[in-house]
């Protein structure tokens, strides 16, 4: 019995949240609320922003890399 109302109160916490996301997308929520769309932009900038992160990083050890080697040659 506890099994069904675990579920049935996870499925009113989603029903919820559902409902209360409707709202801010048409524009009835509380002020500075994301709606989905904003919310989908924000995930997709900030794994954007990782892949920008791990490739500078890259590109700072590879120059840093190749500097060294510069420098055995000049030697």
């Amino acid at each position: 019995m506890s099994g069904a109302v675990a579920a049935r109160t996870q499925l009113e916490t989603a029903l919820r949240h559902w409902v209360k996301q409707a709202d801010v997308d048409e524009g009835k929520g509380p002020e500075g609320a994301l709606t989905s769309e904003e919310k989908d932009e924000l995930r997709r900038l900030r794994r954007e922003n990782r892949t920008l992160k791990m490739e500078r990083d890259f590109l700072k050890k590879t120059a840093a890399f190749f500097a060294k080697e510069e420098d055995r040659r000049s030697s």
